[in-house]
């Protein structure tokens, strides 16, 4: 009999996809890198996700992800030949910094970390978590399907209050409206702020998107980072092709504000995701080896490349 896991892998094998492999497994992939990674080259965008009896989820959760642990995460990058990574902390622990803190200790010096805090967060445990690898905070507003600039500018301004004389910076998940809407306080911040997986955009919508014109300026004055990461969140397997003329865009706006991220394990963040028996959304089929050979088109040059996978990683988050 035909598994959930069967079906799912014969429709990603016809998008010309590999379904990532079980929590423990190797990850794999129909590819192999098309072109020189250089050394230091850093994933700057995954998750990783425990066993929910040591690091419970919260309850207020929007989806409940299967395991992802270090090891695959380890075995993934071994077929993308990069040597550092960043673990943001994801949604589904809230402010609870725990299964995050586990993997930097697993991982080493060759790991950073991107935390959630909240008011309550102590002084005392910021510097705990600068000790631990953390080297930013994340405001996420998308997962929440929160839209409202008003909201977006408050959790933003009170961010920049709590690491405002700190060497962190703001990571900030959101759409262009949102970043239209919130521009002149990313403009006056002061420690940097990145910006997650296009910045939101859409790849259908093209460069003139409402919002898209805002985050370019941003990033030419130097006051924001961009993460080319998950394109698959804003386009279609198996190549995204109405990705690559934002992504060009992007780094012809500053080479030295773009960050390259797999967003592995690729969870399925949507309120309508299907369900497995245990209740945990499947993960998004993506080919990991395949997005990051995408980078060879949007960025060419193989200094530019080096710029995008090692320099600028490691100036924000201090490798």
């Amino acid at each position: 009999m035909l598994t959930r896991r069967d079906v799912l892998l014969g429709a990603a094998a016809a998008a010309g996809l590999r379904l990532p492999a079980p929590a423990g497994e190797p990850a794999t992939s129909a590819e192999v890198v098309s072109f020189a990674v250089p050394p230091g080259a850093c994933d700057c965008h995954t998750h990783v996700f425990g066993d929910p009896a040591r690091f419970p989820f919260t309850a207020t959760r929007t989806y409940t992800p299967g395991a992802a642990l270090v090891g695959e995460m380890r075995a993934m990058h071994r077929s993308l030949r990069t040597e550092r990574v960043v673990v943001v902390q994801p949604s589904v622990y809230g402010t609870d910094n725990g299964c995050t803190l586990d993997a930097l200790r697993q991982l080493g010096t060759r790991a950073r970390g991107v935390a959630v805090i909240d008011e309550g967060t102590s002084d005392d445990e910021l510097d705990r978590l600068e000790r631990a690898g953390i080297r930013g905070i994340r405001v996420n507003l998308e997962t929440a399907g929160q839209t409202d600039p008003a909201i977006g500018r408050q959790r933003f301004e009170a961010a920049t209050r709590r690491v405002a004389r700190r060497r962190w910076h703001i990571q900030v998940f959101t759409r262009p409206s949102v970043i239209a809407a919130i521009a002149d306080a990313v403009a006056a911040a002061p420690v940097p702020v990145v910006f997650d997986h296009f910045g939101g955009a859409q790849g259908a919508l093209g460069v003139t998107q409402p919002g898209f014109d805002a985050l370019l300026a941003l990033m030419r004055t130097g006051k924001a980072y961009v993460k080319i990461s998950a394109p698959y969140r804003g386009s279609t397997p198996p190549d995204y092709a109405d990705m690559a003329p934002l992504a060009k865009a992007l780094i012809a706006a500053n080479p030295q504000r773009i960050l390259w991220g797999s967003d592995w394990p690729h969870p399925n963040t949507s309120p309508t995701a299907p369900r497995t028996e245990a209740g945990t959304a499947p993960r998004v089929p993506v080919d990991d080896v395949h997005v990051l050979n995408l980078l060879a088109g949007w960025a060419p040059d193989p200094a530019l490349r080096r710029t995008i996978l090692v320099d600028n990683p490691a100036a924000l988050y201090r490798f």
